[in-house]
């Protein structure tokens, strides 16, 4: 074992080329995942607490709720929708980054929004009364607040991202960990050790590990920074 972790350290410091592309796959599609279900959720998210109407409260439950969805579940459903025979198999997604995408966006959109409307709701409700006086309308306000609570978006999106990072369930589905095409950090750990090659798996296991670390680190930060200015 201390032998494998000596060849994984060696493997990180000596810049391994499978590693490293591994790696830039792996941070390429959770960053475009969370970058797209950034720029859809968090105008939801802050709609979510701006605006009153209907069925509200529940809209919020369920996101709340679907932050713990099940991965494979994700990936049934995008590899159901983007097969050959699937309503999208025309676009040729499947065992492809882009499909992946849409199976980490999915994921992610449910944090963003949650973490979004619970991070705008509390400048709504302390200026959202001197916003409406001046006479902005409730959709003009929406830019202001997300402007307001940059603090918390930037948590939701790390929470989001720390989620893609780390998924594997969904992305070994519909993106099939082809090496060089749909290999990622954390599907390459699961064939890597089931092969029995421990450095590579342990240089990913480490390298996924310093950004899940570092990604909680900055997220709890940033919490408590916005909890206490």
């Amino acid at each position: 074992m201390a032998h494998a972790a000596g060849i994984a350290l060696g493997l990180i410091f000596g810049l391994d080329a499978d590693l490293l592309r591994i790696v830039r796959l792996s941070l390429s599609v959770s960053l475009s995942a969370v970058f797209l279900a950034s720029a859809l959720g968090m105008p939801l998210g802050a709609a979510l607490a701006v605006y009153s109407f209907r069925c509200r409260g529940t809209l919020i439950i369920v996101f709340n709720a679907l932050m713990g969805l099940p991965p494979v579940v994700v990936g049934l459903a995008v590899y159901l929708l983007l097969s050959h025979s699937g309503p999208l198999g025309a676009l040729g997604l499947l065992f492809t980054p882009g499909a992946m995408v849409t199976a980490q966006a999915i994921l992610v959109a449910p944090i963003v929004i949650a973490l979004t409307q619970r991070a705008v709701s509390d400048p709504w409700n302390a200026y959202g009364d001197a916003l409406l006086v001046d006479g902005a309308s409730r959709l003009r306000a929406i830019p202001v607040l997300l402007a307001m609570s940059g603090a918390g978006l930037l948590t939701a999106f790390l929470a989001g991202f720390g989620r893609a990072i780390a998924e594997v369930g969904a992305i070994i589905i519909v993106g099939g960990n082809i090496a060089g095409v749909t290999r990622t950090m954390t599907t390459a750990i699961v064939l890597e050790t089931s092969k029995g090659d421990l450095p590579l798996a342990l240089g990913l296991g480490m390298i996924l590990i310093a950004l899940s670390i570092a990604v909680s680190a900055c997220a709890f930060y940033l919490a408590r920074r916005g909890a206490h200015p």
